[in-house]
């Protein structure tokens, strides 16, 4: 039975969103609310935190380590025009810090090599390694309704 948003089930909706797809945009802003947004690859857990790897240097790093408030939006951008989907977070993001590396960068290696991508490990993502690992843990998840509206999703 659908809602008067058009919307039959937003949970389902947004766990198929996030399931098909590989890439999220990240939007960041730095210490004055300069606002930047960066595609990231990610892998998921439970669908509330989601992990990349990214240059400290890389600008949206650089913000988030002033600002970790983000907001994330994960859909397909090859859906014709009037009825593409997507999920909308609000999250709070880091660096991942020492105690949750191991867990964090297995979940980002098994979702690579699902993918046809190589294993990671902390060799990978610390010392003298190019590329750190990242985390958005979600604070809100909306989908939007046939009348462009954002539906709140429990997705817990």
């Amino acid at each position: 039975m659908s809602t008067d948003t058009g919307v039959v089930d937003p949970p389902a909706l947004a766990r198929s969103i996030i399931e098909a797809n590989r890439y999220l945009t990240l939007a960041t802003a730095d210490q004055d609310g300069l606002p930047w947004a960066s595609p990231v690859w990610f892998a998921s857990v439970d669908l509330q935190e989601f992990f990349w790897v990214s240059s400290p240097d890389a600008r949206h790093s650089r913000n988030l380590a002033v600002r970790p408030e983000v907001a994330v939006v994960i859909f397909d951008s090859g859906q014709p025009f009037g009825t593409g989907r997507g999920v909308y977070l609000s999250a709070r993001a880091e660096a991942v810090p020492e105690p949750d590396l191991d867990r964090g960068i297995a979940t980002f290696s098994l979702a690579s090599q699902a993918q046809g991508g190589r294993a990671w490990g902390r060799t990978d993502i610390q010392g003298p390694a190019r590329l750190r690992l990242y985390r958005a843990t979600t604070v809100a998840t909306y989908v939007l309704s046939d009348t462009d509206e954002r539906i709140p999703v429990d997705l817990a």
